[in-house]
Order: C-alpha cells, then structure tokens, then sequence
C-alpha cells in the first residue's frame, strides 16, 4: 500500500514539475508533448480554414476576433455570451491551453490575453501555428474536435488590462511607461482610425511588426515576392532584448495599438523577456482617441467631409462603369 501510495505522489509530483514552467510563447515540439497530456489546443482561425486542416484535437469556436468582440467597438461582447461560448466549447481557463491559428497572427495572442484576463495562469501562443505545423510535416485532421461542456463562472482579472480612466491615472506616474506598437503613421496621426488620430503622451513606438524576422513579411507576401512565412517567426531573445533594450522590465507597462490585438502580441513579447508588470490598454487608440478630453500628441481630426467628397467620386466612378456595362450588355 505505502508503495502505491509512493508511486502515485511521485507520478503527480513530476507531472507537476514538468508544466511548472509553462511558456508563454511555445513551439512545435512543446505543442507535440502538450497533447500527450491533455492540454486544450485552441485552434482560432475561421470554421472554413480550420475544416480544411487543423492540430489533431484542436477546437474551434470560429473566427476569435469576430466571435468575441463587438464589429462595431472592438471591445468584448458581454461576459454572459463569452461565458456561454466557452462553457459550451469545453475551453477552461483554468486549464492548460494553447492556443493557435495561422503564423504571426496577433488575434491568437488576442485569445492568449482573453484566458488571463479571465483568470487562467497557464494559457500559451503557439506562435508558428498551422504553418510551423505542416511545414515541420506534422499530421493534420479535418475531423473536428468535440469536448464536453463546462460550468464556468468567469472572473475578471485586474491585472490583466486597463482601461481608458486607467490610462489616465497613470500619465504622469513615472513608475510606468506606455508603448504604442501600432504603425509609424498611426503614431503620428497621418494615419487616423479614430476621432482623431495621435498617440498617448510620453508614449514609445515600437511597431509590432518589429517583433519579426523581417517586419515587412506581410507585404512581401501580399506581392508573391516570397513563398513561405519566415518572416513572420519571431526575432531572436538577443534581438527582441535590443529591440525593448529602452524599455525598463521593473516598471509597469502599458501597451495599446488601435484595440488591443496587436499590443497583446507585444505584451506576450515583453513577458517572455521577464517583464513583470505587463498589461494591455484593452480600448487602446479606438477609446482613448475617441475620448476628447484625453490629453494626446500629434493629434489630427478626422475629416468627414473630406471622406464624403471621397466616396461620393468613388460613386461616381462605380455609376459611370455601371452604364457603360449596361450600354454593352444593350448592343450585344
């Protein structure tokens, strides 16, 4: 008896120890060793892409962006609905979760900073997702992965995100500093996608597409100038570390971009490098830009008679092309 018992407790001892140190941002052969012990594989891509292949006993609930968050404010949908798809999908936060979706996809990290903020310590990215996955000739399934219901009871976490009055307590608190990882143009306010376009003062920008090989992966691909996503991997430790090397890891960080997808990538970047007091403006440019009465730099507004003038040449372009379609559907 007293070496079955000795058996067990060394059996749940060593599991213990070997998820203690749980990555934030994990790789192939971590996926491959999590599955042996049933972690939940979250895989975030749309219902179609995922049906076409995905991770042997990965779930799915749909495209994550656009089933947890509002179209119009970017925000989360109210955390009855959230608790009810997650209940119903078997996805615990307090439970061991990868989660995935197409390689460099910061919407996966969107999904890694939904688990905390709903109080799960053990989420990571699987940041290479389905195309490290194939690409290291890893078997896919286009059986879809079923889990049993759970009863959840979702509390939220508050060190996880801040929110704008948040934000706004802590501009002048030179115990923390605010990076802004959206586009140099975004920065500046040349690029608007709020009421007005700008930055957070005192804020640093650091584009999240730094975080890559090669920042410009996206375009390349767009232009068929290169076959494959190696771009998108994630820069060396050495290199992230001299990329942040402005940044101190003993303060409190905040990072936004346009409505939190973009800064958790870097969030989840900075924690990796041993920064402790990380979180995501979860609003971020959307509610601060909006919000007027915050104080902010490089501020442009958003002129809506300007894009009128625009869309209504736009219209006369598309009115004019539909005529001569018509006048030649007419002679033939």
């Amino acid at each position: 008896m007293k070496r079955a018992l000795l058996a067990i407790f060394i059996a749940l001892t060593t599991n213990t120890l070997a998820h203690a140190d749980t990555q934030s941002i994990v790789d192939t052969p971590y996926v491959q060793e999590a599955l042996t012990h049933g972690a939940i594989i979250w895989d975030v891509r749309n219902e179609a892409d995922y049906k076409k292949g995905h991770i042997p006993g990965a779930i799915n609930i749909g495209d994550v962006g656009k089933v947890l968050r509002d179209d119009n404010s970017e925000d989360y949908i109210e955390q009855g609905k959230i608790e009810k798809i997650l209940s119903n999908a078997g996805i615990d936060p307090g439970k061991e979760i990868i989660v995935y979706g197409n390689k460099g996809d910061p919407f996966v990290y969107f999904a890694q900073v939904t688990m905390q903020y709903f109080g799960g310590k053990n989420a990571s990215v699987y940041h290479g997702g389905i195309d490290d996955w194939t690409a290291s000739g890893k078997a896919t399934s286009t059986e879809p992965t079923v889990l049993a219901p759970v009863k959840l009871s979702l509390k939220v976490s508050t060190d996880v995100t801040v929110n704008t009055a948040e934000v706004l307590k802590r501009l002048k608190n030179r115990n923390v500093q605010i990076v802004d990882v959206r586009t140099s143009k975004e920065f500046s306010g040349e690029d608007i996608r709020a009421l007005r376009g700008g930055h957070i003062p005192g804020a640093i920008n650091i584009p999240f597409e730094q975080n890559w090989v090669d920042p410009d992966a996206p375009k390349k691909l767009a232009k068929k100038e290169v076959n494959n996503k190696d771009g998108l991997t994630l820069k060396s430790k050495e290199q992230l570390k001299a990329l942040y090397a402005k940044l101190d890891a003993s303060k409190e960080t905040v990072v936004y971009c346009q409505s939190g997808v973009r800064a958790s990538e870097t969030a989840a970047v900075l924690k990796d490098l041993g920064f402790k007091k990380v979180k995501v403006y979860d609003s971020s440019w959307l509610g601060y830009g909006n919000t007027l009465s915050a104080p902010a730099q490089d501020v442009n507004y958003f002129n809506v008679g300007a894009l009128n003038g625009r869309l209504a040449a736009i219209q006369q372009h598309i009115d004019i092309l539909e005529k001569q379609l018509a006048e030649i559907k007419t002679a033939k």
